[in-house]
């Protein structure tokens, strides 16, 4: 993230993550937050001068109840991406290749995640 700030705001507030901890970035004393994600992997947001430069989708996590997931989203504020080549049904949500489905949602920077279920 550009600030953490407003990582803080967005990763806490609109995602409800938790925060594990903070650390330093850099020369930013408190500029990193590691959040707890699903039962053992953590994601680190950092404050970054390069946020949000990547078209590529950084994190996607796996839940069982994707509709479920995208609807407590879009009620936190949370907007759903739609790339033009693909069809999306009304909450964003996509057939992935394969089988199951994915939504994929911006940070305030630009940096993509998506939310993935097998069903």
């Amino acid at each position: 993230m550009s600030d953490i700030a407003r990582a803080v705001a967005f990763y806490e507030g609109r995602l409800g993550l938790v925060a594990l901890r903070t650390a330093p970035s850099a020369t930013i004393a408190d500029g990193s937050r590691i959040y707890a994600s699903g039962g053992g992997p953590a994601l680190n947001v950092y404050q970054s001068v390069t946020a949000g430069k990547t078209p590529a989708t950084l994190a996607t996590w796996y839940v069982d109840d994707i509709d479920a997931i995208v609807d407590e989203l879009s009620s936190a504020g949370i907007e759903f991406v739609r790339y033009e080549q693909i069809d999306h049904d009304p909450k964003g949500i996509t057939e992935r290749a394969g089988g199951g489905r994915i939504a994929w949602f911006q940070d305030p920077d630009g940096n993509t995640f998506a939310v993935e279920a097998d069903v």
